[in-house]
């Protein structure tokens, strides 16, 4: 007995955007199951009629039991009024892989030499308009998988793609070098480019991935401006690590002197003089070491000079200063020459630049000195 009324519902699977049910020219009464993500187009007679989203609806088909015998004895048992019900799958496909076949041509716009990439990723695709979809792309077939759709657009793509990739890195002046960093960017870029071309057949085009460019590795012209990208960056720093380095080692040997300043100058505070004293100091030591020391005595310098450096250094300055003038009147009987005026003349010039002796004093006993040689 043939059934008065049948159950249509969905029995693909996700991977497949448009799936047509098997069961054909079923009764009138005919109960619809359309579930959540999902349309359904019922056929008459060659014709779309309705479009129904989820939920159980009746469809009316004209056939009827018994009377349909009848009529189907006509036609030669088939049944003049032909249904069908295609299901479309709502879901967002996802992980569609596409690719370019060969490489883009175009002028590199940092350089400006020619060079040749090919790119590839993925895209995720959902059917918007399911009517849309169906008409211009299914049409009788049974169904649409996301392999057999990624056919159809695969000319589409390889054409739509390679004109993109190169408009979209001479608009933004992405480097070669540097296009891995853009990924983002060139995606997002590409994708808005291609959104309107899938709409015309009712795919909504959700994601669009460029997860890889392919460069020309290996050839000559390309190796070299690698090269020299990579030299014009690794130069500049270095030298800045260059730079970096000599401040570092300048500012710690700044520091080292400013510490040693400070031991010395803490040290002096405890001792009780100060730099100008110690350096007197160091002169008149000088002076009186030497043999021969200049004849203070007979030019009238008197010993307040040196007493005037000052504190305990004063007196120890002035020490020497007495065994200086002994050591003259010990030795002025002895025979002078023009070395020995010279050394005399080089002391009296240290005592002058240490601040021991005015210039007039100077002065006074350079004459002194001049005079006991004519």
């Amino acid at each position: 007995m043939a059934n008065i009324a049948e159950v249509i519902k969905y029995e693909g699977d996700n991977s497949t955007f448009i799936w047509k049910h098997p069961a054909e020219d079923f009764n009138s009464l005919t109960q619809l199951i359309v579930h959540e993500s999902q349309e359904a187009i019922f056929f008459l007679n060659g014709e779309a009629l309705d479009l129904f989203g989820p939920g159980r609806h009746t469809l009316e088909t004209q056939n009827i039991p018994k009377i349909g015998k009848l009529l189907n004895r006509v036609t030669g048992d088939e049944t003049p009024f032909h249904a069908e019900v295609y299901f479309i799958n709502k879901t967002e496909q996802m992980a569609i892989k596409w690719g370019t076949d060969s490489k883009v041509q175009y002028i590199e716009p940092t350089y400006g030499f020619p060079i040749s990439i090919g790119a590839c990723g993925e895209m995720s695709l959902r059917a918007e308009d399911s009517r849309k979809l169906l008409l211009k792309l299914v049409g009788t077939e049974e169904f649409l998988t996301q392999q057999r759709l990624a056919g159809f657009f695969r000319a589409f793509l390889m054409t739509r793609v390679k004109t993109y990739v190169a408009q979209v890195m001479k608009a933004n002046a992405i480097n070669i070098f540097e296009i891995d960093e853009n990924l983002t960017l060139f995606s997002e870029s590409i994708k808005k480019l291609l959104v309107a071309d899938f709409s015309d057949y009712g795919i909504s085009l959700e994601s669009f991935f460029v997860t890889g460019v392919l460069k020309p590795d290996g050839e000559r012209q390309y190796e070299q401006f690698k090269e020299l990208h990579f030299r014009q960056y690794a130069d500049i720093a270095e030298a800045k690590l260059r730079q970096q380095t000599d401040l570092i080692y300048a500012q710690t040997e700044a520091q080292k002197l400013i510490i040693d300043s400070q031991a010395q100058a803490q040290k002096r505070a405890q001792e009780g003089y100060t730099y100008a004293q110690e350096r007197g100091f160091d002169v008149a030591e000088k002076v009186a070491q030497n043999e021969a020391v200049g004849e203070f005595t007979n030019l009238g310098v008197g010993f307040g000079t040196m007493a005037g450096v000052g504190g305990a250094v004063g007196g120890m300055v002035g020490g020497m200063m007495n065994d200086a003038v002994t050591n003259v009147k010990e030795t002025q009987n002895k025979p002078d020459d023009m070395e020995a005026f010279k050394v005399k003349i080089e002391k009296l010039t240290m005592m002058k630049d240490a601040n021991l002796i005015t210039e007039e004093e100077f002065n006074s006993m350079k004459k002194g000195l001049l005079s006991s040689i004519l």
